[in-house]
């Protein structure tokens, strides 16, 4: 598996408290405009509202920080659609991402679904056949996945927020996929880069955001992930 591997016991990491009967957003973004350009590395981010720079403008969130590093680093090489949705769940993701992935011929999807589905208690069976179905349809479409993952609250106890953390590990492993235990690593439980919801990254906690996506995707696209910093 390239990337960051996912470490063993990844369901005894730290769980972060939400607030039960919290929802990751509630907005629903305009679809995307893209049309396939040749030549270039394309690169779909396919979430919710943690990928959607909720509150905040586009500019400032994690996805069009990474868009810019990469322009940066290296002039005209790569593509990025932000098609994540605030809101959005893994049965509103299999109905989205079809029609999404006609809008190009895209290279890589990072998939960031689930957390809604954690937070309202569905079904764990139900959600991880969902990301299956979403990880099978974008590599049927030529797309290799970069799956990064989402814990739940520790007032949801550990009988449903171990196993929701240990889906994402499982996944990773049964389909040889490179990604992040947990996307708000280093944020969430600094209050500092938080938004007061205690769910969504402000602009400060969105360039912690940047740093862990960087470093799963960097040695993946042939880049240096050390020194990141721009």
């Amino acid at each position: 598996m390239l990337g960051r591997r996912w470490p063993a016991g990844i369901a005894g990491l730290l769980l972060l408290c939400f607030g039960v009967g919290a929802s990751i957003g509630d907005d629903t973004p305009p679809a995307p405009s893209h049309a396939p350009t040749q030549g270039l590395t394309q690169v779909l981010v396919f979430g919710d509202s943690l990928s959607a720079a909720y509150k905040l403008p586009a500019s400032e969130g994690w996805v069009a920080l990474l868009r810019e590093r990469l322009e940066t680093r290296e002039p005209g090489r790569f593509e990025v659609t932000n098609a994540s949705a605030s809101g959005e769940t893994t049965s509103g993701g299999l109905t989205r991402l079809p029609e999404v992935l006609e809008t190009g011929d895209y290279d890589w999807v990072l998939l960031e679904l689930g957390a809604n589905d954690g937070l309202r208690g569905l079904p764990l069976d139900v959600i991880e056949a969902n990301l299956q179905t979403l990880i099978d349809r974008a590599e049927a479409h030529g797309a290799a996945v970069v799956l990064l993952g989402i814990m739940l609250p520790s007032n949801y106890g550990p009988a449903y927020a171990d196993p929701f953390a240990a889906m994402y590990a499982r996944l990773a492993e049964e389909n040889d996929l490179p990604g992040l235990p947990f996307l708000l690593e280093g944020a969430a439980d600094d209050r500092e880069l938080m938004f007061d919801d205690g769910l969504h990254p402000n602009a400060e906690g969105q360039k912690r955001v940047l740093e862990n996506v960087w470093e799963v995707v960097a040695p993946l696209w042939g880049l240096d992930s050390h020194g990141s910093e721009d």
